[in-house]
């Protein structure tokens, strides 16, 4: 061996979503884009634009497919809606 070591990820440990890809905060419980890391914080959009927020990156994680599909539906509905 050449004395590095590879150190094995638990199972269930993730790695957290990159840039433009969808997160959730856990703490808020919102779902939006991964726009990138700011001081130690990652900021993240609303999937339909608008104001980022900044999330601790402990509590970002990727979202569960119900809760993706259902954020997506969100927005889509909006979308007709407003006529888009």
């Amino acid at each position: 061996m050449n004395g590095s070591m590879l150190v094995p990820m638990a199972s269930n440990q993730q790695a957290r979503p990159g840039i433009g890809e969808l997160a959730k905060d856990q703490k808020t419980g919102r779902i939006g884009l991964v726009m990138g890391e700011i001081g130690g914080r990652v900021q993240m959009r609303p999937m339909n634009g608008g104001i980022e927020w900044d999330a601790m990156p402990d509590d970002v994680v990727a979202p569960k497919a119900r809760e993706e599909l259902s954020a997506r539906l969100a927005v889509k509905n909006n979308n007709s809606r407003v006529g888009l």
